[in-house]
């Protein structure tokens, strides 16, 4: 570590929503203090968002295991580190045993809970200004970026996947969505359609295919990685998706981003930005939670949210936003 630097252990989230959601922190302490060097401590899914982080000394993939054994490996790997502050989004008692000299821990807020951004803020005490999602890729993930995005057709990002069937609208209904967008008379009218999501999700990437020619379509579902993907979505004119870690990354990447929600809730986890919105069906999500109380009944609570209303809702956002730079980084 370069004299004089100042180190910080930042413990982030597993899943990648969370961890997008609470990054913004990672560029305030960057702003506010001097020499700060970073260390960052993610679930195996969320942590390649942090590989280009500028000021990284170490990136700390963090897999729970069964028996509680993962707090035990990650403190032997930090413990003998004297921190200049300790941050812990996940409120875990490991920062009790570090030396450091500011601890900075996430506590869950009483009463009526806010959106999961303000809520990082006030890990860090702020009030004022929250710390909006900021992720940084770097060189070499903006040339690919670049490459596998390369034309003057504007782009519409889908992501079509959930980590829950609840909350994941109709494959069909995103690819009527999308005929109608990029179709004749739509309001992207012959640009091009890129998907995004997992490895997992290869297979349904593949069912867009005949949406649009071979030379507009565009897929980084299992193909790109996070921060790839992340730069990618720089340079779409918009984003429609269900609620998901790459609905987040959407939002922290600048795009117009419509978020599309039903058993979760958009006051929480809502699209972070001014050019991103949430739509829902007619059923608000205390509707649904008559349906299903425990949110755990595997049925899609999407059903109510028709085409329609999702096309017009990306129209106003369209025309209410504008196209991203030519050359974006």
């Amino acid at each position: 570590m370069p004299p004089g630097s100042f180190p910080i252990l930042f413990i982030t989230a597993t899943r990648i929503g969370d961890a997008v959601l609470s990054s913004g922190l990672i560029k305030r302490l960057s702003d506010e203090i001097p020499h700060a060097r970073f260390t960052v401590v993610a679930g195996p899914e969320a942590a390649p968002l942090f590989a280009d982080l500028p000021n990284l000394d170490a990136l700390i993939p963090f897999a729970k295991s069964r028996d509680g054994g993962h707090w035990f490996d990650l403190w032997r790997k930090v413990r003998k580190r004297r921190w200049g502050l300790v941050v812990d989004m996940r409120g875990s008692a490991i920062t009790r045993f570090l030396s450091t000299r500011r601890r900075a821990i996430f506590h869950r807020p009483h009463g009526e809970p806010g959106h999961k951004v303000l809520e990082a803020a006030r890990t860090l005490r702020i009030e004022d200004d929250p710390a909006p999602p900021w992720l940084f890729a770097g060189p070499e993930a903006e040339a690919r970026a670049a490459k596998l995005t390369a034309g003057s057709a504007p782009i519409l990002a889908l992501a079509p996947a959930a980590n829950w069937i609840g909350k994941t609208w109709p494959v069909e209904r995103f690819s009527r969505t999308a005929m109608r967008l990029l179709g004749s008379g739509g309001a992207l009218e012959g640009g091009r359609l890129m998907i995004l999501g997992g490895p997992g999700d290869r297979e349904l990437a593949a069912s867009f295919r005949d949406i649009t020619a071979r030379a507009r379509f565009i897929n980084l579902a299992g193909e790109a990685d996070l921060l790839t993907s992340y730069a990618c979505l720089k340079r779409a004119r918009l984003f429609i998706g269900n609620d998901s870690g790459a609905m987040h990354l959407s939002a922290a990447a600048g795009a117009p981003t419509l978020g599309l929600f039903g058993p979760s809730d958009e006051r929480q986890y809502g699209p972070w930005g001014a050019a991103a919105r949430a739509v829902r069906g007619a059923r608000s999500l205390d509707d649904i939670r008559r349906i299903d109380p425990g949110l755990d009944q595997a049925m899609c609570h999407m059903m109510d949210l028709s085409v329609d209303r999702v096309v017009a809702a990306a129209e106003a956002l369209l025309a209410a936003t504008q196209a991203p730079p030519s050359g974006v980084q």
